[in-house]
C-alpha cells in the first residue's frame, strides 16, 4: 500500500532537516513559520501548500521535489 502522501513528505523533511544539522526551530525561522507548523508537517498531520514546500525545500537547499520522492529514490 502507498504511504500517505503527507506522512512522506513528512518523513522526507524530518530526515533532509536531520542530514544538513537544523533544528526544527531554526529552519521554521528560515521559512518564517513558526515551529510547531514545521513539527506537524514532519508528523505528516498539516497538509503544506506547493508555496510553502517551496520555502522548505529552499531553506533546506534542495529542489522541491526530494520532499515527495519515494523514500530509497532520493538523490545525494
Amino acid at each position: 500500500m502507498p504511504m500517505d502522501v503527507r506522512r512522506l513528505v513528512g518523513a522526507n523533511l524530518k530526515d533532509l532537516r536531520k542530514r544538513k544539522g537544523i533544528s526544527q526551530e531554526a529552519l521554521a525561522f528560515d521559512c518564517d513559520l513558526h515551529r510547531t507548523y514545521i513539527s506537524g508537517v514532519e508528523r505528516g498531520v498539516r497538509n503544506p501548500t506547493v508555496v510553502v514546500l517551496a520555502k522548505i525545500a529552499k531553506a533546506l537547499s534542495v529542489d522541491s521535489s526530494e520532499l515527495l520522492r519515494p523514500r530509497g529514490k532520493r538523490s545525494s
